[in-house]
């Protein structure tokens, strides 16, 4: 792992947010790559439920002031910052007052995801691909943690595949257990369209499912990482149907299986 670059985006990171399964790995993992001789970088939202002084965030000027077009609507994008205390490691923050001021990450009060998460989704998605093409900063590794991830495979092989700096990357991406029923949104894939992006390689937006959202991540990935104990049948079987090298849940939990994932089996 020495000097390999790994780009870890996550829309869950300790200890900005509470101790789940995807929070605690997104932190353990660079983690474990840094101790390793990696170097890595952390992208997460900023949620209104971050504390900013606590955390010490600061707001990065020169790479703030972007516009992304989502869905035909200009979005003002801001850059904070912020280092893990005692550890080498960075976390960039993406930022909009329309999306992540609220209190609360991708569910409501009563547990039910925002109507506007596919569009959050697509904000934070190409947010953190400007912001890293502005840091010039190409990662070998790009290490995607949870559903509300699944848009960076598919937007790396199609809206951004002319981009150098991602020309060599591979991408491992980790799934977790659901936490939502049903479709994700009704609209997903036209809203997903407007970026020119053809309708063939994104079929399983149709019915914005868990499992869809898995698929379509799966589809795109070098590889991928069962990061649950107890994942749905039906996503295994994706894994298996792609023939994508992947680690199982037992063997995720092992460091040097995981860095030998990195280097070897991607």
């Amino acid at each position: 792992m020495k000097d390999k670059r790994v780009l870890i985006i996550s829309s869950e990171v300790v200890p900005y947010l509470p101790q789940t399964e995807q929070a605690v790995n997104s932190f353990q993992i660079p983690k474990a790559i840094n101790d390793h001789g990696g170097q890595t970088r952390i992208f997460m939202p900023r949620y209104g439920l971050i504390n900013e002084r606590r955390h010490q965030l600061h707001e990065v000027i020169r790479l703030s002031g972007m516009n992304l077009v989502i869905n035909d609507m200009d979005t003002p994008l801001i850059i904070k910052v912020a280092s893990i205390p005692k550890e080498r490691i960075q976390v960039y923050f993406i930022d909009n007052e329309e999306f992540f001021k609220r209190k609360a990450l991708l569910h409501d009060k009563n547990k039910k995801c925002y109507s506007d998460n596919d569009e959050r989704m697509i904000f934070f998605t190409k947010g953190v691909i400007e912001t890293v093409k502005k840091l010039n900063w190409s990662p070998d590794v790009i290490h995607l943690h949870g559903w509300f991830t699944s848009l960076f495979p598919l937007y790396l092989k199609t809206f951004y595949a002319d981009e150098p700096l991602f020309a060599e990357s591979k991408i491992v991406t980790s799934i977790y257990a659901p936490d939502f029923e049903g479709v994700f949104s009704e609209n997903f894939e036209e809203k997903v369209a407007f970026d020119n992006i053809k309708s063939n390689m994104m079929i399983p937006l149709q019915n914005a499912t868990y499992e869809a959202l898995s698929e379509i991540a799966i589809q795109h990935s070098h590889g991928v990482i069962l990061s649950s104990e107890n994942l749905p049948e039906s996503v295994i079987e994706l894994v298996k149907k792609n023939k994508k090298p992947h680690l199982d849940f037992a063997a995720s939990k092992n460091e040097e299986a995981f860095i030998n994932f990195y280097t070897k089996k991607i």
